[in-house]
């Protein structure tokens, strides 16, 4: 009788034993398959996700070309592109404006004393070159015919850097800041307007 109690004992002993260790395989089976899951989701999470860029980097073949698409197209404007990046101040010509570029040539660049652009171009000299290109910038629609207008009033432009340029209209043509616009083209923000001289802020 005693060993037949005991047997029945163990055999329950043993039954829970089953149970118990088979709820536990369960649960870990079910912890690691959500573990699984949810490291999965986050690296879909991962993959879709776009790194942090600007408006620059916005891909658009639909609409016109904006400031720096157009900079970019003309080989003119190869030593004011790499300015601009270098800046990084790309952001800042392709918003959606209006905005008014007086854009220097690459012989414009050429005519600062020797060693000035290598020099701005320097990560450590970033926020001068910067300050320089917004002097270029005027945060307004300046056509051709409303530059007209602003130098018959004696106004002069505000620009990005917080400079003032003054707008002259000559014999020869419109002078922006001492210089000569030598030819203006309409971008999707904005006005082009071609300089042969870097506007160098005092």
């Amino acid at each position: 009788m005693y060993h037949k109690i005991n047997t029945m004992k163990n055999s329950r002993f043993a039954f829970f034993a089953f149970l118990i260790l088979t709820i536990g395989l369960y649960s870990c089976g079910m912890e690691d398959s959500k573990s699984n899951q949810n490291s999965s989701n986050d690296d879909a999470m991962k993959s879709t996700e776009a790194p942090a860029k600007g408006q620059s980097a916005v891909v658009d073949n639909v609409s016109d070309a904006n400031v720096l698409q157009v900079a970019k197209s003309l080989d003119d404007f190869s030593t004011l592109v790499v300015a601009i990046e270098a800046a990084g101040v790309e952001d800042a010509v392709v918003n959606t404006g209006p905005l008014t570029i007086f854009a220097p040539v690459n012989a414009a660049f050429d005519k600062l004393p020797e060693g000035t652009v290598a020099d701005l171009l320097k990560p450590e000299n970033k926020s001068t070159l910067a300050f320089i290109l917004t002097n270029h910038v005027a945060p307004a629609n300046y056509p051709e015919k409303q530059l007209k207008k602003q130098a018959k009033k004696g106004r002069k432009l505000y620009m990005a850097s917080g400079k003032y340029l003054v707008v002259e209209n000559k014999d020869d043509g419109i002078y922006v800041g001492g210089t000569k616009v030598i030819k203006s083209v309409k971008v999707s923000n904005g006005w082009i307007h071609v300089i042969d001289n870097v506007l160098v802020p005092e």
